[in-house]
């Protein structure tokens, strides 16, 4: 009967080992079946991830794009500001000239009817 335990035990120990050996031998063959199509899925997933690569890279591109026009819009708008500064600072400093021009004139003027004045008053004393 010992005997007969150990029997068992080694064909239990050869059978476990031959399945074993078996299951590993389908997976072998299951995997050489499957390499066409591993090779295609992951031709796919390449063929994905370039086209999503290539889609990031747009939308940054877009993303630079709308940027640049963002700071060239908002450079023209300080221009046109800025211009806008120069010309009502041109336009009061010539307002400014001609108020002195004004105020010069009317004091010329000033004088001249005074000097009028005192000569027609040295004439009638004269």
């Amino acid at each position: 009967m010992k005997n007969d335990k150990r029997n068992d035990l080694a064909e239990r120990r050869t059978a476990a080992a031959d399945a074993k050996a078996a299951l590993l031998e389908a997976y072998r063959a299951a995997k050489e079946a499957a390499e066409p199509t591993r090779l295609t899925r992951e031709a796919e997933r390449q063929a994905v991830a370039a086209a999503r690569e290539e889609r990031r890279a747009a939308r940054e591109r877009m993303k630079t794009e709308e940027a640049e026009r963002v700071q060239a819009e908002a450079a023209e708008r300080e221009a046109a500001i800025a211009a806008a500064a120069n010309a009502e600072t041109d336009a009061r400093k010539a307002a400014d000239k001609a108020r002195v021009s004004r105020v010069i004139e009317d004091e010329a003027a000033r004088k001249a009817e005074r000097d009028r004045r005192y000569a027609n008053r040295k004439a009638r004393q004269g």
